[in-house]
C-alpha cells in the first residue's frame, strides 16, 4: 500500500503557549487502510486533525502527501491536496448552511475546485445523494427538513462529491443516536470500500474505531504513545495509557442470574 499522507516528527505549539500542542507525532496513512487517532480530551487529536487537513503548518517537522512536504504556499499543490482530502465534522447541526439548499452546500466543493458546474454538477450531486441513501429530490430542500442523522449523510455527500482518496472525519457519530451512530459508520465502511476513500477517523469513542479502522494511533500530551493493528492495539495494549482508555469504555451490567 501506497502511503498518502503522514506525519513526519511533527511538533506544535500555538502562539502565546510556552508548551508544545504536539512533540515529535509520527505516523502515515496508507491508501486503503483506515486509520483512527484516539485519546481523551487536551491529547492533540484536534491539532493533528488542523495538520492533517492543511489549516495550520507544523512548527518543526513535516505534514508529507504523496512522498513531498506540503507547501501550504504552493497552489498546485494545495489544490491537488484540496481536492483529494475533504472533511465531516462533529455536528450536523452547525455544519450545514440553513441558508442554502441541499444542492447548493454538496456542490460547493465543485465549484470552489472548478471541477464541475451545470448539469455535470446537478448529476453529480445526485450521484452524491444516492451514495449516501438519500433520494436526488433532497437537493431542492434545506437541511432544518432532516434529521441529524440525514444531515450527516449530507456533511457525508458534500465531502464525497468531489471523490476524495481520504476523508478526515472529526468526531462524525457523537452528535447522534445509537441506531443512528452504526447506519452512519456502515456507510462510511460501504463508501470506502466502493470509491477506494481511506478514513481518517478521529475520536474518543473506541468502539467505532474498532468497527472501522485498521489502523489506530493513541495520543496523549501530544505524543503517541502507541499506534499499529488496531486488533493489537486495543486487544492487547502495549501502553498502560491504552489500557486506561479501554477500561474506561461503558459495558452494559451483566444480567442477574
Amino acid at each position: 500500500m501506497s502511503a498518502v499522507l503522514e506525519l513526519r516528527e511533527v511538533g506544535f505549539t500555538y502562539r502565546r503557549s510556552s508548551s508544545a500542542a504536539l512533540e515529535d507525532v509520527s505516523f502515515t496513512v496508507e491508501q486503503g487502510r483506515n486509520v483512527g487517532i484516539v485519546g481523551e480530551s487536551g491529547a492533540g487529536k484536534t491539532t493533528v486533525l488542523s495538520l492533517l487537513l492543511g489549516l495550520s503548518s507544523p512548527t518543526s517537522g513535516d505534514v508529507v502527501f504523496d512522498g513531498a512536504p506540503l507547501d501550504r504556499g504552493d497552489r498546485a499543490m494545495m489544490r491537488e491536496f484540496r481536492r483529494s482530502v475533504q472533511t465531516v465534522f462533529q455536528d450536523p447541526y452547525s455544519s450545514l448552511d440553513p441558508r442554502q439548499s441541499v444542492g447548493r452546500i454538496i456542490a460547493e466543493p465543485l465549484r470552489s475546485l472548478g471541477i464541475a458546474k451545470g448539469a455535470d454538477a446537478t448529476e453529480r450531486v445526485a450521484n452524491a445523494l444516492g451514495a449516501v441513501g438519500l433520494p436526488a429530490d433532497a437537493a431542492r430542500r434545506y437541511p432544518h427538513e432532516f434529521s441529524g442523522g440525514q444531515r450527516q449523510r449530507i456533511a457525508i455527500a458534500r465531502a464525497v462529491v468531489s471523490r476524495p482518496r481520504i476523508l478526515l472525519a472529526d468526531e462524525p457519530v457523537s452528535a447522534l443516536d445509537v441506531t443512528t451512530r452504526i447506519q452512519i459508520i456502515e456507510l462510511l465502511a460501504q463508501l470506502g470500500e466502493r470509491e477506494g476513500m481511506t478514513v481518517v477517523m478521529v475520536s474518543h469513542d473506541l468502539g467505532v474505531v474498532a468497527s472501522l479502522c485498521e489502523q489506530t494511533v493513541v495520543l496523549r500530551g501530544g505524543r503517541v504513545v502507541e499506534q499499529g493493528d488496531t486488533r493489537a492495539v486495543l486487544g492487547s495494549p502495549a501502553d498502560p495509557y491504552t489500557q486506561r482508555l479501554l477500561d474506561s469504555v461503558p459495558r452494559l451490567p451483566t444480567p442477574a442470574s
